[in-house]
């Protein structure tokens, strides 16, 4: 699949991504590319964000690609029986285990439990060994239950501005493999 044939959804985590961010930096570069909407990032409620992406793929008008950071990719997980045919794959990149409390405390917890069902669309999950909000075991075994193709990334941090992927020259190789893989 080709980039210009495609609508870009980018779906940020908590606090959204910052102007240093990689999917910040993607927007900027991607004509194609849209950042979901929301009122609050600092506040997830799934509710909000499902419909967020709903809304979202539903405003497309080509096939989409889903890019998911963190909490992103939980609320893509939730979404995922409801977007229809539109979305031609999901980038999900460094998700956060929203099953365990402790990860972010203080935070409502209503993204629990992270659906374990197949994603109706191709996707690929970018996990790293030494996420501090995702253990890569864990990433493994949803990659697995969701279909999709898990990327170890190595030790990678959060894989964000913070750990050092502000540019993120890597990813943009990943992601254009796997649009490379996807059928038009």
């Amino acid at each position: 699949m080709k980039l210009s044939d495609v609508d870009i959804i980018i779906v940020p985590g908590l606090n959204g991504s910052g102007p240093h961010h990689w999917q910040s930096r993607w927007e900027a570069k991607l004509k194609n590319a849209k950042p979901i909407a929301h009122a609050d990032f600092s506040l997830p409620t799934r509710a909000l964000w499902v419909s967020a992406i709903i809304n979202a793929v539903e405003a497309a008008t080509r096939p989409v690609i889903l890019v998911a950071h963190s909490i992103g990719v939980a609320s893509i997980a939730h979404a995922a029986p409801q977007l229809g045919k539109t979305v031609a794959g999901a980038f999900l990149v460094a998700m956060s285990d929203w099953n365990r409390e402790e990860v972010l405390p203080g935070l409502a917890h209503d993204f629990a439990p992270i659906p374990r069902d197949p994603l109706p669309f191709p996707s690929m999950l970018v996990a790293s060994r030494n996420d501090p909000y995702c253990d890569f075991e864990v990433a493994d075994d949803f990659a697995n239950c969701w279909g999709s193709l898990l990327m170890d990334a190595g030790d990678s941090g959060h894989i964000n501005a913070d750990s050092g992927h502000g540019p993120w020259p890597e990813g943009t190789m990943i992601f254009a493999r796997f649009l490379s893989g996807l059928k038009s």
